[in-house]
């Protein structure tokens, strides 16, 4: 998903009380020290740090030095929130432990590591802390009434994605086997609805929608040339869709947590 606009459209896809309610439900609660995975430009670092105050203090971690420059410059200089240059798949002993550790919409990206970076993860809890995995399951593919001709190219679009570029559009479904498989306890899980859009669609789900599409039909050039009218037409056909108040779509949101044992 990498590009010039991925920062800003990070950041205005965020909705702070979408993410507040799944923070609550995660378990943040004030005074926790938290590592926030995939951090990007930070937004939703600094919304959980406003959360955990007072005492709280958060680690936002990305792999993107791009990211981290973003973030340190629009979210950085508050005494309790840092940013760091980190890859999930590495050791991250010199972060310290956490009281929870923060991961939502990352493991999409990792189909073949997810299992891995969730074992990592677990090193960095302290026994009893809490990992929450929030991911989406048939991620963009959930759409009444879209045109046969474009549904098909955008399954073709994240089924390319799926299996060239370790993307994983069924991640959601999985969340709850990686903690079990893990050994973590007191596992929970709740469903929630993703890009719930129906009636008119506000600007900015119009413009992370296509922005999204965007970058994956780069990767996916092939498919989209092949499409009646080519590049043009298709995301000619995708903005009438969206902009018609009658289309309903959404994505369904998967929320799992579990604990560290305190044993080990």
């Amino acid at each position: 998903m990498e590009s010039e606009d991925e920062a800003i459209r990070l950041d205005l896809k965020t909705d702070p009380d979408a993410l507040r309610r799944q923070a609550i439900w995660g378990g943040v609660k004030p005074g926790m020290r938290i590592l926030d995975c995939c951090c990007g430009p930070g937004k939703t670092t600094s919304l959980l740090y406003d959360m955990i105050q007072p005492q709280g203090s958060i680690v936002g971690i990305d792999f993107s030095p791009q990211r981290i420059a973003y973030a340190n410059e629009h979210y950085g200089g508050k005494r309790g929130i840092e940013f760091s240059l980190q890859d999930l798949c590495e050791p991250m002993d010199a972060l310290g432990e956490f009281d929870l550790i923060w991961v939502r919409f990352v493991l999409e990206y990792f189909r073949q590591h997810a299992p891995v970076i969730v074992s990592n993860l677990k090193k960095s809890l302290k026994p009893g802390g809490t990992l929450c995995l929030i991911d989406l399951d048939f991620s963009c593919l959930i759409h009444y009434e879209m045109p046969a001709p474009l549904a098909s190219v955008l399954a073709g679009i994240m089924s390319a994605l799926d299996e060239q570029h370790d993307f994983d559009s069924f991640v959601g479904r999985k969340l709850y086997s990686f903690l079990y498989d893990a050994g973590f306890q007191n596992i929970d899980v709740e469903l929630m609805a993703h890009n719930l859009i129906f009636g008119e669609i506000r600007e900015k789900d119009r413009y992370n929608l296509t922005k999204k599409l965007e970058i994956a039909a780069k990767k996916s050039k092939t498919l989209i040339d092949q499409y009646p009218g080519g590049q043009r037409r298709f995301f000619g056909d995708l903005e009438e869709y969206l902009l018609d108040p009658r289309r309903f779509t959404y994505t369904p949101l998967l929320l799992c947590k579990g604990t560290r044992p305190l044993s080990e």
